[in-house]
C-alpha cells in the first residue's frame, strides 16, 4: 500500500487475514503468507562443437563409415548423458546447500524477531534525571515502604519492623514485603500526589504506623527528600506489649557504583551514610530519631541479592546481655564494613517513636535548611492542604452530596493508584514459535502502576489501561509517561509482553511457570482505550505539550494494531479469535482464555479455529476509533480515512448481528464448537494402575455442535459497554432488561460477571481452580458499563429512561458495597462476592478497583 505524504502505510486493517483499501473495504486474502521461494537456477547452454566432429574419412567403406558413425554417436550420446547427470547432480547439490542456508538463515531471522526491538524512535526520550520531579519516588510498591530512583540500577531504601511481644507465640515475624499472609488489619496510602509527597497508614497487631515522605527540588541530581516513620502502639503498658523493633536500610541495587561510608555519633550509634555515585553525585542520608529509643544499633554487609534482606536481617539479630530486660540489637559478628552493599539502622523502641530519614543531594547548594523536625512538618502540612484542594477541584465529591466517609475513601483509592506506581528495570523471558527454549528480551525500564502491592507488584498490560483512566484525571503527565514506557517494550512484530517481570525483586514474586511470556498471546489493548480517554479529556493540552510524543507513538500504535489484526484474526473477514486456548486438555471444564483478560469466563467448550470472540472484535473496533481520532489529531489524513472506514465496518450493526447476535437468547454471544452439558468427574478407577492419584477430568455429556455459546455475561456487554451500538439500536433494550434481571447479572453489589442462569455459573474450571470470572463482581467492567449507561441515558427514548434508572441504581450499589467493605475490612478488594458483597481475591487491590473514585465523581 502506498504511503501518504503524512501517514505511514500499514498492513491491512479490520478483519481476519484481510486487507483494507483506501475506501475501507475488507477483502479476505487468498492464502497465508509464506517465505518467498528462491528463483529457478539458470540452465547453462552447451558449448558449440568443433567443426570436424562427426566427419567420416572418405577412404573407409560404407559399413565402416556406418560403424564409425554409429560408434561416435553412441560415444557422444554417452558423454552428453554423463555430462547432464553430472550437471544435474551438481545443481541439485547446490540447490540443496542454498536451500539449507536459506532455510536456517530464515529460521534464525524468525527466531530473533521475538526479542528484537521495533525499529522506530523510542517514545520515552526523557527519563531519569531528565525528569527531576519524578526521579525519586515510592517506586518499590512490593514493600511496605521504600524509596527508589528511576535508573537502571538504583540506591534503594526500605522499612522493616517486628513486634517483640508476639515472638514467643508466633515467632519473629519480620514485616518487610507486602504479603497477604502477614494479615495486617490494613495498610495503604491515604494521601499521595504521585510526585511530591505521600502519607500511608499501617495497622498491625498492637501497633499503628504512619509513613510519610516529602521531596524538595534543587540541584542537578533529583533534589532532597525526607521520610518520617511514626510508631503508635495501640496500648501503653509497663511490659513489652508496646515495644517495637524498627529497621531502616540503605542498599545498592545491582551494580550501583560508589562506596557507602557509615558515620557514627559520640555514642557509637549510626547517624549517617555518605556516598558518591554516577546518578546521585555526592549525597548523605541522615538518621534523626526522637525519644523512647531503648537501644540503637546498625549492621552492614555484602548482599548476594535484594531478596536476601529479610533473611539476612533475622540471621544477624541478637539480644543484649548487659541490660535488665532483653533488648534487640544487630549482631556484629557477621558484619562487613569494607564497601558494604547494605547498611541497616535498627532501633528498639517503647511507646510512641518517630524517625526522620533525610536524604540530601550534594549538588543542592542553596537549600533553606535540613528537611527534618518542624521544617518537615510544615512542608508536609503544606502539601496535604494542596492535595485536598486539588482533589476537590478534580472530583467535586462534595458537590455530589457525598459525605467525608466517601470522600476519604475516594482520596485513598486515588492515592493508592499513584502511590502504587513503580519503576522496574530488567528483561522479560519470552518464547516464540521458532524457539525451543525461552530467550531474554532486551533490558528496559518500565514506569507502571501495579494492580496489587501484595499479590501483583508488577506491570500488567491489560490492567494498565484501566489504571490510567484514573491517572488521566489526576495527572495526565504521569499517564503520558507510563504509556510511553509501555510502547517502548514493543518488539519488531508489534507485540508487547502482557506481564512485565523486570528485575530480581519482581521475579522473586512470580511462580516459575508464569514467568515466560509467549508472543502469540495477546491482551486487550486497553492502553489504546486510555489514550482515547486522554484525547477526549486533554486534547488541547496534548497538542500543545506532547505532539512530538504522539508522533513517536504513532508508528508503534500502528505496529501493535497490525499485530493484533494479523495474529488474532479468525477464519472469516471481520472475525477475531483469542489465541492460547488449550484444545486438547481434559482437565478444564472450559479451557481458559488468558489472553482476553477474562481468564476462565466460559467460551466455546471445545476450542477450534472457527471460534468468534465478541469481546476481541469490540476491542478492535474501539482501537480503530482511537487510531482514527489520533490520525485526525495529528493531521494524518490518509490514515484517518483508513481507520475510520474500518471502524464503520466493525460497528456495522447488520454485520455484528450476523456474527454474534442470538435471537434465541436475545444476547450478543461468542460462537464456536460448544456443548453446555459438560461436567468434571473422577475417571473410573483402574485397579491395575500403579498411580492411585486421580484427578477430575471433563466429560462431555451432550456432543458439541457449532452454535452461539449460551454464556451471557461480561463478554456479552462489550458492544454496549464500549458504546459501539447506536442509541436507537433495537438490541439495547433486551440487553438492558437482562442487565437488571437478578436471574441474570443484577446484584445489590454490582453486575456479576456471568449470568446466574448460565450453565457454568460459579462452576470450578478444574478440580483445583475456583471460579474467577464466573459470577464475581469486578469493578473494571462495571465501570465501562456505567460509562455507557451514562451516555445512553441522554437518548430521548424508553432506552434512555431505562439506562438512566439502571445507572443510578448500579452506581449507588457499587459505591455502597465497596466503601462499606473498605471500612469493614481495611481494604479495597480484587473482586466482590455476588451473593454477599464480601471482598474476595487479593487485597489490597488498588488497581482497577480504585475506579470507584471516578464512579463517585461520575467522571467516566
Amino acid at each position: 500500500m502506498a504511503k501518504n505524504r503524512k501517514g505511514g502505510g500499514g498492513s491491512g486493517i479490520g478483519g481476519a487475514a484481510s486487507s483494507v483499501s483506501s475506501s475501507g473495504l475488507v477483502r479476505r486474502a487468498g492464502k497465508k503468507m509464506t517465505a518467498e521461494e528462491p528463483e529457478d537456477p539458470r540452465v547453462e547452454i552447451l558449448p558449440n562443437r568443433p567443426a570436424n566432429v562427426g566427419r567420416v574419412n572418405g577412404r573407409q567403406g560404407a559399413s565402416s563409415r556406418h560403424r564409425s558413425h554409429h560408434s561416435r554417436h553412441k560415444s557422444l550420446d554417452s558423454d552428453r548423458d554423463g555430462w547432464w547427470v553430472n550437471r544435474v547432480m551438481s545443481l541439485s547439490a547446490l540447490i540443496g546447500i542454498v536451500g539449507f542456508v536459506v532455510y536456517y538463515g530464515y529460521l534464525g531471522y524468525k527466531q530473533t524477531r521475538v526479542h528484537t526491538p521495533l525499529a522506530a524512535d523510542k517514545v520515552t526520550f526523557k527519563s531519569g534525571l531528565d525528569v527531576p520531579d519524578r526521579f525519586w519516588g515510592t517506586y518499590r510498591p512490593g514493600v511496605y515502604f521504600g524509596m527508589k530512583h528511576r535508573s537502571p540500577v538504583s540506591l534503594i531504601t526500605g522499612l522493616m519492623w517486628l513486634i517483640p511481644s508476639t515472638i514467643q507465640t508466633e515467632g519473629p515475624q519480620l514485616r518487610h514485603l507486602c504479603l497477604q499472609e502477614d494479615k495486617l488489619k490494613r495498610y495503604g496510602w491515604v494521601e499521595h500526589d504521585g510526585v511530591n509527597f505521600g502519607v500511608q497508614e499501617i495497622a498491625d497487631k498492637r501497633l499503628d504506623i504512619v509513613t510519610s515522605f516529602v521531596k524538595r527540588q534543587g540541584g542537578s541530581h533529583g533534589g532532597d527528600w525526607t521520610a518520617r516513620i511514626e510508631l503508635k502502639p495501640q496500648v501503653s503498658t509497663q511490659d513489652m506489649r508496646d515495644e517495637t523493633v524498627l529497621f531502616f536500610y540503605v542498599a545498592k541495587e545491582g551494580r550501583v557504583d560508589g562506596q557507602m561510608v557509615p558515620e557514627f555519633d559520640s555514642n557509637g550509634d549510626l547517624s549517617a551514610v555518605r556516598s558518591t555515585n554516577t546518578d546521585l553525585g555526592n549525597f548523605v542520608i541522615r538518621f534523626i530519631n526522637g525519644s523512647n529509643a531503648l537501644s540503637v544499633s546498625s549492621f552492614s554487609t555484602k548482599l548476594r541479592s535484594l531478596n536476601d534482606i529479610s533473611t539476612m536481617t533475622l540471621q544477624n539479630l541478637g539480644i543484649r546481655s548487659d541490660t535488665e530486660k532483653p533488648l534487640f540489637v544487630m549482631n556484629q559478628k557477621g558484619a562487613i564494613t569494607d564497601d558494604p552493599d547494605i547498611i541497616i539502622y535498627m532501633v528498639h523502641t517503647k511507646g510512641k517513636f518517630s524517625l526522620d530519614v533525610v536524604f540530601e543531594s550534594g549538588s543542592f547548594f542553596d537549600r533553606p535548611g535540613i528537611l527534618s523536625g518542624e521544617a518537615y512538618t510544615q512542608s508536609l502540612t503544606h502539601f496535604r492542604k494542596e492535595f485536598q484542594k486539588k482533589f476537590e477541584s478534580k472530583f467535586n465529591l462534595r458537590d455530589k452530596g457525598l459525605n467525608s466517609t466517601y470522600i476519604k475513601f475516594a482520596q485513598a483509592a486515588m492515592s493508592n493508584m499513584v502511590g502504587g506506581i513503580g519503576y522496574f528495570y530488567g528483561h522479560s523471558k519470552v518464547l516464540g514459535p521458532y524457539q525451543s527454549v525461552p530467550v531474554a528480551y532486551w533490558n528496559a525500564g518500565l514506569y507502571a502502576a501495579v494492580p496489587s502491592r501484595s499479590f501483583f507488584p508488577r506491570g500488567f498490560l491489560w490492567d494498565e489501561g484501566f489504571h490510567l483512566l484514573l491517572v488521566n484525571k489526576w495527572n495526565p503527565e504521569i499517564s503520558v509517561d507510563i504509556i510511553s514506557h509501555w510502547l517502548d517494550l514493543m518488539n519488531t512484530e508489534g507485540w508487547i509482553p502482557r506481564e512485565q517481570i523486570l528485575g530480581e525483586e519482581a521475579l522473586s514474586r512470580v511462580p516459575e511457570e508464569f514467568v515466560v511470556q509467549r508472543n502469540d498471546v495477546a491482551n486487550p489493548p486497553t492502553l489504546i482505550m486510555a489514550l482515547l480517554d486522554l484525547i477526549e479529556r486533554h486534547r488541547d493540552w496534548l497538542l500543545a505539550s506532547h505532539k512530538t510524543t504522539l508522533l513517536k507513538m504513532w508508528p508503534r500504535l500502528q505496529a501493535w494494531y497490525n499485530w493484533l489484526n494479523r495474529t488474532q484474526a479468525g477464519d472469516e473477514p471481520t472475525v477475531y479469535r483469542w489465541r492460547g486456548r488449550n484444545g486438547t486438555t481434559l482437565r478444564e471444564l472450559s479451557p481458559k482464555t488468558l489472553a482476553s483478560g477474562l481468564d476462565d469466563f466460559p467460551r466455546a467448550s471445545h476450542p477450534t479455529t472457527d471460534e468468534r470472540h465478541l469481546d476481541l472484535r469490540c476491542w478492535m473496533a474501539m482501537s480503530s476509533k482511537l487510531m482514527a481520532e489520533l490520525a485526525d489529531l495529528l493531521e494524518l489524513d490518509y490514515d484517518y480515512s483508513k481507520y475510520l472506514d474500518t471502524y464503520k465496518i466493525l460497528t456495522d450493526p447488520e454485520l455484528l448481528d450476523k456474527l454474534h447476535w442470538s435471537e434465541d437468547y436475545q444476547s450478543y454471544l461468542d460462537y464456536g464448537y460448544h456443548s453446555d452439558n459438560v461436567v468434571l468427574q473422577y475417571p473410573p478407577h483402574n485397579q491395575n494402575s500403579k498411580n492411585h492419584h486421580r484427578e477430575k477430568i471433563r466429560y462431555t455429556l451432550t456432543p458439541p455442535e457449532y452454535q452461539f455459546v449460551n454464556m451471557f455475561g461480561y463478554a456479552s456487554l462489550f458492544p454496549m459497554s464500549l458504546q459501539l451500538l447506536s442509541p436507537d439500536s433495537p438490541r439495547l433494550l433486551p440487553i438492558l432488561e437482562k442487565i437488571q434481571d437478578p436471574n441474570e447479572l443484577w446484584t445489590p453489589y454490582g453486575l456479576r460477571s456471568l449470568s446466574a442462569s448460565a450453565p457454568l455459573y460459579q462452576k470450578r474450571n478444574t478440580e483445583h481452580d475456583p471460579p474467577y470470572w464466573r459470577g464475581a463482581v469486578w469493578i473494571n467492567i462495571n465501570f465501562l458499563t456505567l460509562k455507557a449507561l451514562k451516555s445512553y441515558s441522554t437518548a430521548p427514548s424508553p432506552v434512555g429512561e431505562l439506562a438512566q434508572q439502571i445507572h443510578a441504581k448500579l452506581r449507588t450499589n457499587i459505591m455502597s458495597n465497596v466503601v462499606g467493605e473498605y471500612y469493614k475490612t481495611g481494604y479495597i478488594w480484587e473482586q466482590y462476592d455476588d451473593s454477599t458483597g464480601q471482598g474476595k481475591g487479593c487485597r489490597p487491590f488498588t488497581g482497577w478497583s480504585a475506579l470507584v473514585a471516578l464512579i463517585m465523581a461520575e467522571e467516566y
